[in-house]
Formats: C-alpha cells, structure tokens, sequence
C-alpha cells in the first residue's frame, strides 16, 4: 500500500481497537478520532446511555463499533471487552486504556474505600486491559497499548496523591510491558494530559479567584487543552508513523511538565 492510499484510507484502516470510558471526555474524542482514521472499535463505559450516545455518532458516520458498558477496573470486564474485539474483527491491534479520574480532597481525608475505588479506576484498569490485550497480541506477533495518566503523575498537585501514586504507576507499568514485550512486536506507550477544556474544570475554576483565564494564563502554552488534542496523540501512537516509539510518556500539556510546579487555581 502506498502512503497516498494510507492517508485515503485512514491511518487505522483494518485495526481493531479497544477504548475504555469512551462516553465522554477524552475517551469519546478518541473513539470518534480512531473511527475516522478506519479503526473497527469496541467501546466500553460504565455510563450505558453516554457510551451508545458515542456508538451512535461513530455509526452515523460509517464507522464500526460493538459498545459493551461496564467496570473498566474489573478483570472480568476487560476480558469481556478484548473477547468482543477477536470475536468481530478477527483480533485485536490497539488498546487505549482512558478510564480513569478523582477528586481533589486532602490526603488525610481519604479512607480505605476512597483509596481502592482510586486505585480500582486508574491502576487497576489499566493492569487488566493490558493484560487482556497481550494475552491476544502476543500470540498474534504485535500491537500497540496506549494508557492515559495524567499530569499529577508528573508534579505533585494539591489533593491528588493517591491519584498521583496510580497515575505514576500507569507510566512506570508501560514502560515495563514495553521493555518486556517489545521482542513480542509490542509497544506500550503512555500520554499524561495537562488540564482539559472540560466542563467540571471550567466550572470549578470559575469558583476560584483568578477563574479559568488566570489558570491558563499560568500555562506555558497560555490555554487549556482539548480532548481532541489528546485523541491525536493517540491516533498516532496507534499508528504506523510511531512504528519505532514505544516506551514513552508523551505529555499532552502545554508544556506544564517543563515548569517546577503545576499552576495554582487560588493565584490572583
């Protein structure tokens, strides 16, 4: 095939893939995005009607999805999600592992089941999903797994310690499944997003004295991310323009992870 017939085609055309918390976020702008470049995706949330509200756009477009709703922290569920995946399409080629997220609230405030359902959500999501995906493409000589951490897992911030400890672990997981199986033609990548364009931010941020424009403002890039910037990343880590990346966490974040701190949503 020719470059000019790839870019036609789509930069994932005949992929399988999985993504997880597909139903809003970065997930769904994944989702769409690797529908665009011709990827056949199996989706999952644990939100059913936001998950098929995806599905919904990707089919409307010509794409082709299975959406099976569920815990993307659960063994069970990932294998359910892979099994969907070789069942339809005949294999699997790319896991992007997004599930994941937590509140702010001081560490001295979290108790045991906060902690779990943490580490359930970030780590645990991810350890599965992997560990479903190679048991597929390690017989099948390759793939590619992309996980999200985020830039807690890069700087301390203010709340986020237990999610920061998962989200380091996340990175630090990658590069061990790419240094294992990378004989195995697989490559295992990781992107930390910096602060995203969403509603709960914005809202949050809107509370605070300086507001959203004083937090982007302490952005080296002097904006808040997008979710599409974070599915761009991911279409090309999937692709074969990253043929030789692999063990890499790639920020997404306006160059925040090139400061000492993160920015301060309380700064005037």
């Amino acid at each position: 095939m020719t470059g000019a017939d790839r870019n036609r085609r789509g930069r994932l055309a005949e992929r399988s893939a999985v993504i997880t918390a597909a139903g809003a976020g970065i997930g769904r702008a994944s989702a769409l995005a690797f529908a665009r470049e011709g990827a056949r995706l199996v989706i999952n949330d644990l939100d059913a009607n936001a998950l098929e509200d995806t599905a919904d756009q990707i089919r409307k477009a010509g794409g082709t999805v299975v959406a099976l709703a569920g815990d993307a922290g659960t063994e069970t569920l990932n294998e359910e999600l892979v099994e969907a995946a070789v069942e339809q399409y005949g294999g699997l080629d790319v896991a992007h592992l997004v599930a994941g997220g937590a509140r702010p609230l001081p560490t001295l405030k979290h108790d045991a089941e906060r902690y779990h359902k943490i580490v359930s959500l970030n780590l645990d999501s991810c350890w599965f999903g992997t560990l479903a995906a190679l048991r597929v493409m390690v017989p099948a000589g390759g793939g590619s797994i992309i996980a999200t951490s985020a830039g807690a897992g890069l700087g301390a911030v203010m709340g986020l310690t237990a999610y920061a400890a998962t989200k380091a672990g996340v990175a630090a997981m990658m590069r061990g499944i790419a240094h294992e199986h990378g004989c195995d033609g697989i490559r295992a990548n990781t992107i930390s997003p910096g602060p995203m364009e969403t509603p709960g931010l914005l809202g949050a941020l809107e509370r605070t004295p300086s507001g959203a424009a004083g937090f982007a403002a302490q952005i080296p890039l002097r904006s808040l991310g997008r979710a599409e910037d974070i599915a761009d990343a991911a279409v090309f880590l999937a692709s074969n323009e990253a043929r030789y990346i692999s063990g890499v966490n790639l920020p997404v974040d306006g160059a925040i992870h090139s400061t000492l701190s993160s920015p301060d949503p309380m700064a005037r």
